[in-house]
């Protein structure tokens, strides 16, 4: 009886019939069948944070996420993970993608599997509209005290001037919100963050922020683990028909108020 039991287990876990912490190990197209795994550092407005109940994720990733999983015939689930450790969880299958701002570089696509792009962004500078410092390019931080989100294009475009002989004071977050809260503050001079993210707090009724900067054109896509190309041409058409029937452009124009989407097509 107990090697009969033995054969059994046996033929069941080299057939991929069982599961492990609820995820299938079958090679099927999503960790867990019929759900889209997406990973996402749930605190960068207006792409993905948390709306007014503290819970429930919003935003512009987060909308396009549950139109892409409707697409592709499945339901998706948000798993908040912090920007320094995502991914490295994507490779080791902790969800199936990334859809958190990710932008795409030469680095990161040797790296991972990427989607075709679906939204431009640029880099930008921020400062407060009192302030007395004249700011109007990057070579202008010299000497000021400068923050932005680590281990994100801003941090790498940062040490890049600071390569190039920039000398500025350095404030790293692991959330560009506190890098919000600092310059609200006066603790520190400057921003450096995405156009998308500056528009949110520049727009803001009453702010007291202001845009004195932008450049260094990118581009965002869905991140996977290297290798997966089955998931990849999957969310690759998706992507194509939420294009083509108008969804990526209803959603940017609810979320930013203008078409955001339409220029990497």
């Amino acid at each position: 009886m107990k090697r009969a039991i033995l054969v059994i287990f046996a033929v069941l876990l080299a057939s991929g019939v069982l599961f492990a912490g609820g995820r299938r190990d079958s090679g099927g197209l999503t960790i867990k069948q019929g759900v889209l795994m997406v990973g996402m550092e749930i605190g960068y407005p207006p792409m993905e944070y948390f709306g007014p109940d503290g819970r429930t994720p919003v935003g512009f990733d987060v909308e396009m996420s549950k139109a892409l999983a409707s697409k592709m015939g499945l339901t998706v689930e948000f798993v908040d993970t912090a920007w320094d450790g995502i991914f490295s969880a994507v490779n080791t299958s902790k969800f199936d993608c990334i859809i958190s701002s990710v932008t795409i570089n030469p680095a990161r696509l040797a790296a991972h599997n990427f989607s075709k792009p679906y939204i431009q962004n640029t880099l930008a500078i921020v400062v407060p509209k009192a302030s007395t410092r004249r700011v109007r390019s990057p070579q202008d931080l010299a000497g000021l005290r400068v923050a932005y989100q680590d281990e994100t294009t801003s941090d790498y475009y940062m040490g890049e001037l600071a390569s190039g002989g920039l000398k500025f004071t350095t404030y790293e977050y692991d959330k560009v919100m506190y890098c919000f809260d600092e310059l609200r503050l006066n603790r520190v001079d400057a921003i450096m963050t995405d156009l998308l993210v500056a528009y949110e707090y520049v727009s803001q009724a009453d702010s007291p922020f202001e845009i004195v900067w932008q450049g260094g054109e990118e581009e965002f896509g869905i991140c996977m683990r290297k290798g997966n190309n089955a998931l990849t041409e999957a969310i690759n058409k998706a992507l194509d028909e939420l294009f083509n029937d108008g969804t990526m452009l209803r959603i940017s124009r609810e979320i930013f108020g203008m078409d955001l989407v339409s220029a990497v097509r």
